[in-house]
Formats: structure tokens, C-alpha cells, sequence
């Protein structure tokens, strides 16, 4: 099932153009918090929160999930949506570059969606 909300939410993301979209599988990694991370970055606050809320709806209308908790909305520089299995990061680029979630979850399996 997670494979599936990971499909719809990177589905979502390349739909509304959402940049460097990574797919983070940590399910092979001891005491992880999920099985997987999504992370992608947007252009704006606008375009962060556009990501995030088509994530959302997608999610909703194809699953019929709703996600657990959300947060990051009121600034949009870095919006996580946690869908329990799977946590979605939405962040401004240079927060995601500051952040560097890829770094610091390195033992993790990571693929990269092409950008179109």
C-alpha cells in the first residue's frame, strides 16, 4: 500500500512541476520513523503550498486518505505532510538545501524522478 501512496503523491508532484523529486525507501533502515520520505522543492512560498495541496487532494481523491498531520503552511518554506507509512516534505529550495535530508538519511535507498 505505501508503494501505491508513494505513486499518487510523486504523480502529484510531477503534475504541478515540483523540482528534484526524491524518493527516499528506509525500510531496510533499523528504527526508522516511517518507510518512506518524499521530498521535492518548489520555486515560492506559492508554489510550495501548491505542491503540498495537490499532494493532499491527490491523495484524497485516489486513495481516499487522509493525511495524519500536516505542517509548515502558515510560511510555506517547508511543508511535511505525514501520511504515517510515508512522509511527504515540500520545502523552498536553499531550506532544502540547508536541510539536506538526503544527507542525512544516506543509508537509505534513493531514487530520483526525472524532471520532464
Amino acid at each position: 500500500m505505501s508503494e501505491k501512496l508513494v505513486e499518487v503523491i510523486t504523480s502529484a508532484m510531477e503534475d504541478i512541476k515540483a523540482h528534484k523529486i526524491t524518493v527516499m525507501d528506509l525500510r531496510e533502515i533499523e528504527n526508522s520513523i516511517c518507510q518512506f520520505f518524499v521530498i521535492s522543492h518548489g520555486n515560492s512560498n506559492t508554489h510550495v503550498s501548491s505542491i503540498a495541496q495537490l499532494v493532499e487532494k491527490s491523495v484524497k481523491e485516489v486513495l481516499s486518505e487522509q493525511v495524519f498531520r500536516k505542517e509548515g503552511y502558515r510560511n510555506s518554506e517547508w511543508i511535511l505532510l505525514d501520511f504515517s507509512n510515508v512522509v511527504v516534505h515540500v520545502f523552498q529550495e536553499h531550506v532544502r538545501n540547508f536541510y539536506n535530508l538526503e544527507a542525512l538519511w544516506a543509508d537509505a535507498k534513493i531514487t530520483e524522478i526525472e524532471e520532464a
